[in-house]
């Protein structure tokens, strides 16, 4: 009897440095799940959410027979997101949900590079908020395809039995979506020096009310995209408008949140962060092109800016 539990007792060792080998492994792969799950999700809560529900399934089946653990969690992972995508399409089509085209995904904040902003450019991890937006119209099935190949280097042949679908007809979906992002995201100024002097005109304008000098700093055509939350969604606060002497209007009423806004980067581009009281009140992602302000996309949403990690703004 006493051997029997000495063998069990050396079992259960062992069982645990297994689960513990796995865990480690799996952390080498977070990183990039987690990528994975906020360019298909535009949702950081949601991106972790469904990160730990792979390690549960990998924990749950263990990797036995699993030849690349890295692309067995990734293809997971997609699929996992592909679902909570299917979901939400069919939550969007229920009449709450109208006004979703004002939607803006989560951002992520980090500190201006005080040192050399050319720097910031090779930084890979980050994705536009412009492309978010975009990413967002895509049907589900061709989101995972682009996101998974174009962004990640999956084959087709391992995306094809998440969606479904042949490889050709998987290489098809990631090509009409590569079309549609291509022909939908807006030109984007890649210097941080020239993003910052136009933000900075911006924000000066605004703090001084001078309503021709905003006007002067935005593209004709220019769109400002509101998210202040899913109640607010069709609502005055959560829209989308369109060209600059209306959006100069709407940034003209608002001149007291300037006051308050802080030049950090937004997704790995120069926006702001307006904080009162400890507390964010708005993140504002901006694109720049040809010195002007052809995007604005600003979260007010007061739940979700409450979860968001400003911990990078102190760096």
């Amino acid at each position: 009897m006493a051997g029997e539990r000495g063998l069990q007792d050396v079992q259960d060792v062992q069982d645990v440095r297994g689960q513990q080998g796995l865990a480690e492994r799996f952390e080498e792969h977070r990183g990039q799940l987690q990528a994975v799950a906020y360019r298909m999700l535009g949702s950081l809560t949601e991106a972790e959410d469904a990160v730990q529900e792979a390690w549960l399934r990998l924990d749950r089946s263990g990797e036995e027979g699993i030849d690349n653990l890295g692309a067995w969690l990734t293809t997971v992972t997609g699929r996992i997101c592909l679902d909570l995508l299917r979901s939400r399409t069919a939550r969007r089509e229920e009449p709450m949900t109208e006004g979703f085209d004002s939607f803006v995904p989560d951002p992520v904040l980090r500190a201006l590079p005080q040192a050399d902003p050319e720097q910031e450019a090779l930084h890979t991890d980050s994705v536009g908020i412009a492309l978010l937006v975009v990413l967002e119209t895509l049907e589900p099935a061709e989101r995972l395809a682009f996101v998974l190949h174009d962004m990640f280097a999956v084959p087709f042949d391992d995306i094809a039995p998440v969606v479904e679908r042949s490889p050709a007809a998987t290489r098809q979906l990631a090509s009409r979506a590569r079309r549609r992002v291509r022909e939908a995201t807006p030109a984007a100024e890649p210097d941080l020096g020239r993003q910052r002097q136009v933000v900075d005109a911006f924000l000066a304008a605004s703090r001084a009310g001078d309503f021709d000098a905003l006007v002067s700093v935005l593209h004709p055509d220019v769109v400002l995209r509101a998210d202040a939350g899913a109640l607010a969604r069709g609502m005055a606060a959560s829209k989308v408008v369109r060209g600059a002497r209306t959006v100069a209007t709407g940034a003209f009423h608002f001149r007291h949140l300037a006051g308050l806004a802080r030049v950090v980067l937004v997704n790995g581009a120069v926006g702001t962060v307006a904080v009162l009281e400890g507390e964010p009140r708005s993140v504002t992602y901006v694109t720049v092109a040809d010195g002007l302000i052809t995007g604005l996309y600003i979260l007010s949403d007061p739940e979700r800016l409450a979860r968001l990690d400003l911990s990078a703004l102190e760096a």
